[in-house]
Order: structure tokens, then C-alpha cells, then sequence
């Protein structure tokens, strides 16, 4: 019997690193061998993984032997950094430095390298319906990770960067048709007629699996995915058609999202003119059809929402 090549999965208790886990321990061809990487191994996800077989070893980003420690002996990884939980670009940087390091010093074989693009290379500098915020980011959470590519190249580690998007699960935990005044369910995204591409957060891994499946040939190149690229009355409509119910879609503005008292809202509300204003740049650049090549069980929207439908009860 072929020894099983081990994958090392950063977040492997978290959303993106969770889906690779599940879709490495599912394979019924056994491909790979999950090693899950984690800050936390007696909690109740990693415990769960490890009775599905995978192997649990403590790692911390900020900690660059732990990761060199983690890395020893695998054949590839997927890394993912979780700049919400600290919203500093500087310190995402530093630990995708510490990944690209220490990829090379394992020699791993394949990484892919969550990752979205650098907005500045479309938004005009001056253009000030996107301001530039604070170490001359754009978007920080994108240009950050955009420029973070480069350090797994110049390291010499063989890199898929998978380009995400935003996550179908955004409309349970941000964006939530609400009723209004007026008894009506509404949608609001700040995207006036424009597509913006989502994903299920659990094609995010299956899409990655698929990519470690076809091997280092994709090495170097980019994967941008989407499950589908809606426009705001798209998604109302899919909302529609599952609650049974009439929902519109109301766009918000980009000032309202700047409102918001929620870390980051100038962030977002940039991020969000960057999908709107360069849509042919983003959405242009995600073609489901060819990442359902990768992942054959690909969810639309439309699918997603049923299998989420009891999510949305208290909407009604």
C-alpha cells in the first residue's frame, strides 16, 4: 500500500481550513493524510478531528518554530491567516512570511495559499469613493494578502493562490433579509446592479482538496472561485423563491456600511466598491463552471439556501 502523503492545514478548526480537513478525511480514495494544524488542541473540533483519524499538532502562526515543528515531514499545506481576529495587516504579513519560510524549509511539494487580490492594481489612487486608509491600503484585507503572494514565490514554494470571495454564510451572519417598516423582507448589499460572486465556506476546502488532487501542475497559478455571481436582485429573488415569500432587494450605500459599528466598516465598505466598480476585474475572473472542474459538488446559491433554509425561520 502507497504511504499517504500528508497535508498540513492551518485553521483546520476554523471555516477554510475546516472544509480541507473534511474533505481529506471524506475522500473515499484516501489520498491524502490530514495533519491539522491548531492553537488549540484539546477543543472540542480538534478532538472531533482526531477521532476521524487526523493528526492533531499545536501550532501558532505567530510562532515560527512551532510552524517549522509542524511542517517537518509533509507533503504539502494549505495556509490560511485569520485577519479578522486581529485586523492588522502587518502581523498577517508577518505570518505568511513565517508560512513561506517554513515551507520552504520543509520542502513541501504543494501549498496553496489563501489568498484575494491586491485592490490598488485597479482602484485609482486619488479616487476617493475609496479612500485609502491607513498604511496606504485600499482594502486592507485584500491588498495585504495580495501582496503576501510574493513571499511564497521568492521563498521557492511551489504555491496555488486560491482567490476567495465573499461567503454564502454572510447572509446568516451579516446580511440577513430583515423586515421593514412597510411588513416587507428586503436584502441589502451594497452593490447596485452589479454581480458579486459568493461561495459556500465548505467549497472553499472542497475547491482546495480538488486542487491538491490534480497536483503541482497548478503550482504558480492563480484559482480564482465563485460558486455563482449574482446581482443583489438575484440573490432576492433566489430568497424569494425558497421563503415562499416576496423579498426585494434594497441596496445599501456605501456610507451606511461606513456607519456601521463593526471593526474595519471603512475596510469593508471599500471592499465592497471594489466589487461593484470593478466588477469586470473580480467577478470577471471567477467562472464557476471551471471550478466545479476542481469541485464536481459545487453549490449555487439557489442550493446552498435550501440546505441553509432553516437558518432563515426567524426571518419570517
Amino acid at each position: 500500500m502507497t504511504e499517504q502523503k500528508i497535508i498540513a492545514v492551518v485553521g483546520a478548526t476554523g471555516q477554510q481550513g475546516g472544509g480541507v480537513a473534511r474533505a481529506i478525511l471524506d475522500d473515499p480514495e484516501r489520498r491524502f493524510a490530514l495533519r491539522a494544524l491548531t492553537r488549540r488542541p484539546d477543543s472540542d473540533a480538534a478532538k472531533a478531528l482526531a477521532a476521524q483519524g487526523a493528526e492533531i499538532v499545536t501550532a501558532d502562526l505567530d510562532d515560527e518554530a512551532s510552524v517549522r515543528a509542524a511542517l517537518d515531514g509533509a507533503y504539502g499545506g494549505f495556509f490560511v491567516t485569520a485577519f479578522w481576529e486581529y485586523n492588522s495587516v502587518e502581523r498577517e504579513q508577518r505570518q505568511a512570511r513565517v508560512l513561506a519560510g517554513a515551507a520552504a524549509a520543509a520542502g513541501l511539494r504543494h501549498v496553496i495559499w489563501s489568498t484575494l487580490p491586491d485592490t490598488r492594481a485597479h482602484i485609482d489612487p486619488d479616487d476617493d469613493r475609496a479612500p485609502t486608509l491607513e498604511g496606504g491600503y485600499k482594502v486592507p484585507h485584500f491588498d495585504g494578502k495580495g501582496e503576501a503572494d510574493a513571499f511564497f514565490a521568492e521563498a521557492g514554494v511551489p504555491t496555488t493562490y486560491l482567490s476567495t470571495t465573499f461567503y454564502f454564510e454572510a447572509f446568516i451572519d451579516f446580511f440577513r433579509p430583515a423586515r421593514g417598516e412597510d411588513g416587507v423582507l428586503s436584502v441589502k448589499v451594497p452593490m447596485g446592479d452589479s454581480k458579486l460572486p459568493g461561495i459556500a465556506a465548505e467549497d472553499i476546502g472542497r475547491t482546495a482538496f480538488g486542487i491538491f488532487a490534480r497536483g503541482p501542475e497548478l503550482a504558480g497559478q492563480t484559482v480564482s472561485i465563485s460558486g455563482e455571481n449574482l446581482t443583489g436582485a438575484e440573490y432576492a429573488a433566489a430568497f424569494s423563491k425558497e421563503l415562499g415569500e416576496t423579498v426585494e432587494y434594497r441596496p445599501m450605500s456605501l456610507d451606511e456600511v461606513r456607519a456601521l459599528p463593526v471593526p474595519g466598516a471603512d475596510d469593508i465598505a471599500n471592499m465592497f466598491f471594489f466589487y461593484a466598480e470593478h466588477e469586470d476585474a473580480f467577478a470577471g475572473a471567477r467562472v464557476p463552471e471551471k471550478v466545479r472542474e476542481l469541485n464536481p459538488h459545487l453549490q449555487d446559491f439557489a442550493g446552498w439556501l435550501a440546505a441553509h433554509r432553516d437558518a432563515f425561520t426567524a426571518t419570517r
